[in-house]
């Protein structure tokens, strides 16, 4: 059975990624999910954006939005006492290593299950040792090219936010971007010509009617 592989972008400070992996089980038996590390500041930086948790007023919403899609989904959140904290060296360790999947949920657990933000130097060493990766990578110039690298192709491939699943398609690729585009995910892998249908096909001729700046 031929295989479809889908890369799932992230960010170790989404607390949305934390609970996108655990739906990865409801993926087809011929889905493979790679992952990769990026750093979501450099993202928003490039396509204009503040995150979430940027807006005084949008917040504690997020905060309480991700927990409760977490209780839907079987994942019990709690978030560290800092949000949003620095993730770049958590990010090298996870770029440098081509952590696998089993890894990244570790990471996620320290984050968001644990509550502990891997920012200081006490917790990114604890950090290294949960997720079973040296240490000396959050400083190895290698792993500070890959995440680099990786940031700078997701940008390239248009994801402008955190958690990206980018899946190749007869035209490129599509991106489905949060946890809550996972059910249009599964509708599109049972049907990968959705979009080229109505009432999905004419959005591409839909014109910017104002744009603000």
């Amino acid at each position: 059975m031929k295989t479809r592989t889908i890369e799932l972008h992230y960010d170790l400070i989404s607390p949305f990624a934390h609970v996108l992996l655990a739906r990865l089980g409801e993926l087809p038996g011929d889905v493979t999910v790679k992952p990769v590390p990026v750093l979501l500041g450099a993202i928003l930086n490039h396509w204009g954006q503040r995150g979430p948790a940027e807006i005084s007023a949008k917040r504690l919403h997020t905060y309480r939005q991700s927990i409760f899609l977490g209780k839907q989904h079987g994942v019990e959140m709690r978030f560290p006492p800092r949000h949003p904290f620095s993730p770049l060296k958590a990010q090298r360790l996870m770029a440098g290593a081509d952590a696998d999947l089993d890894t990244v949920r570790r990471g996620f657990d320290f984050v968001f299950s644990q509550g502990r933000a891997p920012d200081t130097d006490e917790e990114i060493a604890a950090f290294a040792e949960a997720v079973g990766i040296p240490l000396e990578l959050a400083a190895d110039d290698r792993a500070k090219a890959a995440l680099r690298a990786n940031t700078d192709r997701a940008i390239e491939r248009g994801v402008f936010g955190v958690p990206s699943l980018v899946c190749a398609s007869g035209s490129g690729h599509e991106v489905f971007w949060g946890v809550d585009a996972f059910d249009m995910l599964l509708a599109w892998l049972d049907d990968e010509a959705l979009f080229e249908r109505e009432p999905y096909r004419h959005l591409d001729d839909v014109t910017i009617g104002i744009a603000r700046k």
